[in-house]
């Protein structure tokens, strides 16, 4: 037996020595460059591949079978002149042995000089679609012929495959250097690349984790566009169970390009990536993101990526500047208030799809403001927007575009106009003339209303503000409910309570025409009209809580033009109220002192005008308010108006009756008393001049006043002929005497 294990010892020895010697030999007397041609067809006939050999082909036999191509490219057999790929060395050995029981067991792999060209041409053709395939040539071999008429169709043969066995992979290395992919589409002219790629990867094992590193340069040209990126982590492919895992995941880059206006931008995101096609789910955990001054923490989860993947996750944004990162990236935000958007940060739940995106749960931080809520968009292409948010305060004019030069000029202009009127208007003594009609212009021409992008827009909006401040009004309590679809938008409901009263207002925008059209029902209930202008930097010439309905259509794109073309109706009433700086006694006093021919012998000691009510009814056509029945009452007297506010330059022109009603007491000045005589008679004013005067720009109708006058010199008359002529004379022959008087 020793002897037998001997000789079986020394033939297989023999035999390897046979093989070594048949592998040397056949390595060293066997050279591959002379079957290019052949190498060449065979990619033909059996890969349908054009493939190009310029470069010399080396190769090792056993134990490893090794092989290494220098300068080679492919192309397919529709356009062989046309090369997609090309490289200039690839290098690869695989154990030999292995191979027969469907294992690759694999050395180190180089790729040297890769270059991959993709192109879609202007049909929409991708020169990727032709791998593989056979150039169309009739009645060339392969190609499918109809069966003659008659003949029976022959039974399709069904061959029924076994499902291939996995191969197992084992390779020591992957090595890529300098290689380069381009995509090149002629139908939209844009170009993307990644230049520089250089990959290197650890020991490849089924189930292990796999070191990779991975740099490149990636670029666009729609936009111009240039990012240099790192990636590094562990790979881990569990093949049989369809699990892929990216472990300590670590990207980093800069990004630069016309979009950052020449800024550069520097990136970073970190996690743990997880693929399981078994369970059609991918996971994203502990994500770290930076973009500048931006931190950002979260996880993703997508299921159901069979059918239609569905997201979730969170997101948490650390407080940041959002104004210095949006400039830092190149963009710039509309003018604000100095220090706005300076401290921004977000808590927030997310669920997606792949076409909508919602924000639940969200604990939102803007500067002094806290909101909470949803926002959601429910359609990436409709831009179809969806928020429902809750505020403790929000100063909207912080965030708010300043006036615009234009605004600013004809602002100024009329802030002019009405000082120069004002210093000669007051009505104190009430002898200065009455003030001229003012006739600049109080409102900018500039386009107010961005019709292209509401057109767009497809909003849902309920929100709700602790304290809201718009245009400086300090509104408690402010809901706010609006919605926009293909150019209309509607305002549900805006509401709020307001220095103690409260208003509400609804109304359409519609900027589907040519010129938008604006429709506003509003109502204000018992808010100090004082309150109002005063928060508007205007000196208020009356007091008082107003309640106003009002029912107003405009159109145009400015203010100007909006006012220009304001109609509609308004009803309003101001309750206990008070006319500032304008001493209505002292004008009644002038009027009784004129009829009395007396002379006032000192000043009135107030220099304002309580009332009770103020109400009237305006109708707007054209930016032009009639108002006929103004009627102001105050105690002991009757005032009523009849006139026009012209809204286009904010200006007035009221004329005025005062009608004493039975106060008979003793007026401080002697040539002011009221008695029976006076009573039921409407003093005439006149009100002129810009609306910000109010009751100060009020005088004595001179014109009116001759009329009294008269009639009171008629009454008087009439008093004498009755006693003259006492019963001297019929009662018929009295009336006559005093209507001759009359006419």
């Amino acid at each position: 037996m020793k002897a037998f294990g001997k000789i079986l010892g020394l033939v297989l020895l023999g035999l390897l020595l046979i093989i070594v010697a048949a592998g040397f030999a056949l390595t060293h007397f066997f050279d591959p460059n002379d079957y290019k041609d052949e190498i060449r067809q065979i990619a033909r006939d059996k890969a349908h591949l054009e493939l190009t050999l310029n470069g010399d082909i080396g190769w090792s036999l056993f134990p490893w079978l090794g092989l290494e191509l220098h300068d080679a490219s492919i192309a397919t057999l529709i356009k062989p002149n046309e090369p997609y790929a090309d490289l200039q060395m690839l290098g690869l050995s695989v154990r030999v042995l292995p191979l027969l029981r469907r294992e690759v067991q694999m050395s180190d792999v180089r790729v040297e000089g890769l270059n991959l060209r993709l192109n879609r041409d202007k049909a929409g053709h991708g020169n990727w679609e032709d791998i593989g395939k056979l150039p169309p040539s009739p009645g060339a071999p392969g190609t499918a012929t109809a069966p003659a008429a008659g003949e029976p169709t022959p039974p399709a043969a069904v061959e029924v495959e076994k499902p291939p066995q996995p191969i197992r992979l084992d390779i020591d290395s992957l090595t890529v250097n300098n290689a380069r992919v381009e995509y090149n589409d002629e139908q939209t002219g844009k170009n993307f690349s990644a230049e520089s790629i250089q990959l290197s990867t650890g020991a490849v094992h089924d189930s292990t984790n796999i070191p990779l590193k991975l740099t490149a340069f990636l670029s666009a040209n729609q936009p111009a566009l240039r990012v240099r990126t790192e990636l590094n982590g562990e790979l881990r492919i569990a093949r049989a169970l369809q699990r892929y895992q990216f472990e300590d995941m670590k990207l980093s880059g800069e990004v630069t390009g016309d979009p950052l206006q020449g800024k550069t931008m520097t990136f970073s995101a970190q996690g743990q990536i997880l693929l399981d096609k078994a369970a059609n789910v991918a996971e994203w955990t502990g994500i770290k993101i930076s973009a500048n001054q931006l931190r950002a923490l979260g996880e993703l989860k997508v299921n159901d990526l069979d059918k239609t993947p569905q997201i979730s996750g969170g997101l948490s944004i650390a407080q940041f500047d959002l104004a210095k990162f949006v400039d830092s990236i190149g963009q710039t935000l509309p003018v604000m208030a100095e220090g706005s958007l300076s401290k921004v940060e977000l808590v927030s739940r997310l669920a997606g799809t792949p076409t909508s995106l919602a924000l639940d749960n969200i604990n939102l931080k803007v500067d002094d403001s806290s909101f909470s809520g949803r926002i959601a968009v429910d359609d990436f292409a409709k831009q179809s927007l969806r928020a429902t948010l809750k505020a403790d305060t929000f100063n909207v004019d912080r965030y708010l575009a300043p006036k615009s030069a234009d605004a600013n000029s004809a602002a100024q202009a009329r802030q002019a106009e009405v000082a120069s009127t004002e210093a000669d208007a007051m009505a104190g003594a009430g002898s200065t003339p009455l003030p001229n009609a003012p006739t600049k212009g109080a409102w900018s021409t500039e386009r107010l209303i961005p019709v292209e992008r509401l057109s767009k827009l497809d909003v849902n909006a309920d929100l709700t503000f602790g304290q809201l401040t718009l245009n400086k009004l300090p509104i408690q309590n402010a809901v706010l409910k609006a919605s926009g679809q293909g150019g209309l938008l509607t305002l549900e409901d805006l509401r709020g309570d307001l220095y103690g009263g409260n208003f509400a207002a609804k109304g359409t925008l519609d900027v589907r025409q040519t010129s938008p059209v604006l429709n506003m029902q509003t109502r204000i209930n018992k808010v100090p009209v004082e309150k109002i202008l005063e928060s508007q930097g205007k000196n208020p010439p009356i007091k008082g809580q107003i309640t106003l309905n009002s029912t107003l259509t405009a159109n145009g794109n400015s203010q100007k033009a909006l006012i220009d073309s304001l109609n509609g109706n308004t009803a309003f009433a101001i309750n206990n109220g008070v006319l500032l700086n304008a001493n209505i006694e002292q004008q009644l006093c002038k009027g009784i002192a004129t009829l009395n021919r007396k002379t006032l012998s000192g000043e009135p000691r107030g220099k304002d005008t309580p009332f009770q009510e103020l109400n009237g009814n305006l109708t707007f056509h054209n930016g032009v308010a009639s108002n006929p029945d103004l009627k102001v009452r105050i105690p002991g007297m009757t005032v009523n108006g009849n006139g026009d506010v012209d809204l286009r330059v904010l200006g007035m022109d009221y004329r005025v009756g005062i009608i004493v009603e039975g106060d008979t007491s003793a007026m401080p000045d002697p040539a002011c008393q009221v008695g029976d005589k006076f009573v039921g008679i409407e003093w005439p004013l006149r009100c002129r001049g810009p609306l910000e005067l109010g009751a100060k720009a009020c005088r004595l109708d001179n014109e009116r006043m001759g009329q009294v006058a008269a009639k009171f010199a008629t009454d008087k008359l009439s008093e004498k002929i009755d006693e003259k002529l006492g019963n001297k004379v019929s009662p018929e022959l009295k009336n006559a005497l005093k209507g001759l008087f009359k006419r």
